[in-house]
């Protein structure tokens, strides 16, 4: 138990100490660079971050198992680490260019957004862990929405506060999802607020959601969005940003979606975050590297308490 304690330390660590790293050589590299730099950091990822490197593997496995073979989930695997080294120097980067960002980042589909907004009741953004999410959410501050995102704290306090920063300078809320009830509350506030509030359901809930199939296989769902939409009359509006070839990002609203309506309120709820859970399936399906798999997704199993 020790040792264990001692290896996620390490590890933490070690996170702040690339952080620190990256930080310090995207104030000297080159814009032209920062790509190349990012292939090189996500190559020595791939091999020191075992860990890491198995539970991707592992996840590519459940979810594309009897679809690709072994050289394929590699290759998405790497490609993965690839995308999240890119989207790690582009935080440091590009939040602190706000103009830069701007021309880096584009929209398809924001009559969609701006038709709900006009509605009065706010708009709910549902989206996952995929592509470069934190530039999506600045990004529409950059444009002068009031945008909000309902996020998980990061395990390493100097990371978190890092990131804080630099989201509350550009005017993204951060709204921390523990404890559950001030979350529910200033969510509750930012739609009543007319704010667009961002809200990634593709994470492990452990007991405090629904079993809905992802990939095949049952995974634990949080509920907020369709219960939030429920109380609020904020329109539910799929959302995600995807890498472009250049390395640009193009940011995907999907029309809002109409409830699915049941007799019984809990069948409604997981009527609902299944339709909303099959739209991320089908983005992960057709941009596969760009979602997290390091995280294990299906942890929790129906009947367990965790």
């Amino acid at each position: 138990m020790e040792l264990k304690k001692i290896s996620k330390h390490f590890g933490r660590f070690m996170g702040w100490l690339g952080l620190s790293s990256s930080a310090l050589a995207v104030k000297f590299i080159p814009s032209s660079l920062l790509y190349a730099f990012a292939r090189k950091m996500s190559w020595l990822g791939f091999r020191i971050a075992a860990k890491q490197r198995k539970i991707a593997l592992e996840s590519l496995s459940i979810a594309f198992g009897k679809e690709k073979t072994p050289e394929e989930l590699e290759r998405i695997a790497k490609d993965c680490f690839t995308f999240m080294a890119k989207s790690a120097l582009e935080l440091l980067f590009l939040m602190d260019r706000p103009e830069l960002l701007k021309k880096r980042v584009d929209f398809d589909g924001k009559d969609n957004l701006d038709n709900a907004l006009a509605k009065g009741n706010g708009a709910i953004l549902v989206s996952a862990h995929f592509g470069n999410f934190p530039l999506l959410m600045a990004r529409l501050a950059l444009c002068g929405y009031k945008i909000a995102g309902i996020m998980r704290p990061m395990h390493d306090e100097r990371v978190e506060k890092t990131f804080l920063a630099k989201r509350n300078k550009l005017g993204v809320r951060t709204i921390y999802s523990q404890p559950r009830i001030a979350c529910v509350n200033e969510t509750i506030e930012a739609l009543r607020d007319n704010s667009v509030v961002f809200i990634p359901i593709d994470q492990n809930f452990g007991s405090g959601g629904v079993y809905v199939e992802f990939f095949g296989q049952k995974a634990a769902t949080a509920t907020g969005p369709v219960v939030l939409a429920q109380r609020t009359r904020a329109s539910l509006i799929p959302c995600f940003i995807v890498r472009q070839p250049d390395d640009t990002h193009k940011i995907i609203f999907e029309p809002a979606i109409e409830l699915i309506g049941s007799g019984d309120p809990q069948e409604t709820v997981v009527a609902n975050i299944q339709m909303l859970t099959g739209i991320i399936e089908r983005y992960i399906r057709e941009y596969p590297a760009e979602w997290g798999w390091i995280h294990r997704r299906w942890k929790s199993k129906p009947g367990s308490q965790a």
